[in-house]
């Protein structure tokens, strides 16, 4: 089954492509939400033929590809992969030794992510290969009122001034400038930064939007829909 989960994005030009190669139905729940919210477009495979079809047919900018897969192991879907071109390559699997690391990098990929991770840490790879592969928009800033975000500096500036961001706090208000006026719920924020897998309390959610808020100062960009969630929008 191959599922292109591009509904329900803003239009804001051209995506980058990305070609998720997975057969666990769960972390594929997990990042076609998160893909949806970082903005990018994703493509699912659920076995290795289908992933190799898929890189045929869609021309992928990045490819996620899992070791474990029905029909053809990722190893050698990656080999195959990587005779087609220079696509960028990230693996995902549960095999954390250094042998099977070796041979995930030997067998042709860019680099290796072990489950469970956290999404964020993910997206920041994924931003990072399509920079040295020139496939990031050229727009690279989100603005809002009187808020800039530059993903190619990770900086916030708001009315001239430049704001100091931890690396979570930058994912979070970049999540926001996505999706402008767009009521994010808890778990929406929760799954799309920290990932399906996390352990801790919901709380850091409420956390991380109180930082954001003190800030970016007055006035309040980021508001509280009781009962639901928060929404980034400016006050009547």
């Amino acid at each position: 089954m191959i599922d292109r989960s591009v509904e329900n994005l803003p239009d804001t030009g051209k995506k980058p492509c990305i070609l998720l190669v997975e057969d666990d139905p769960a972390t594929v729940q997990m990042l076609s939400l998160g893909m949806r919210y970082a903005g990018f477009e994703l493509v699912v495979a659920m076995t290795g033929l289908e992933g190799l079809q898929a890189a045929h047919d869609c021309n992928p900018d990045l490819i996620l590809l899992d070791w474990m897969l029905p029909g053809m192991d990722g190893l050698s879907l990656c080999r195959r992969l990587r005779k087609m071109g220079d696509i960028p390559i990230i693996m995902l699997t549960a095999r954390d030794e250094i042998d099977d690391r070796v041979h995930g990098l030997d067998a042709g990929a860019d680099d290796y992510l072990v489950k469970p991770f956290h999404f964020d840490e993910l997206a920041a790879r994924i931003r990072a290969r399509l920079r040295n592969n020139n496939n990031l928009p050229d727009d690279h800033t989100l603005s809002f009122a009187d808020l800039t975000l530059d993903m190619k500096l990770h900086e916030a500036i708001r009315a001239g001034k430049h704001i100091a961001l931890t690396a979570t706090e930058f994912n979070v208000l970049l999540l926001f400038l996505r999706h402008p006026r767009q009521v994010l719920t808890k778990e929406q924020i929760l799954e799309t930064i920290w990932g399906y897998d996390f352990g801790g309390s919901a709380n850091i959610v409420e956390q991380y939007v109180r930082s954001l808020r003190q800030k970016l100062g007055e006035p309040v960009l980021i508001q509280t829909v009781r009962g639901v969630g928060y929404v980034l929008r400016e006050l009547p």
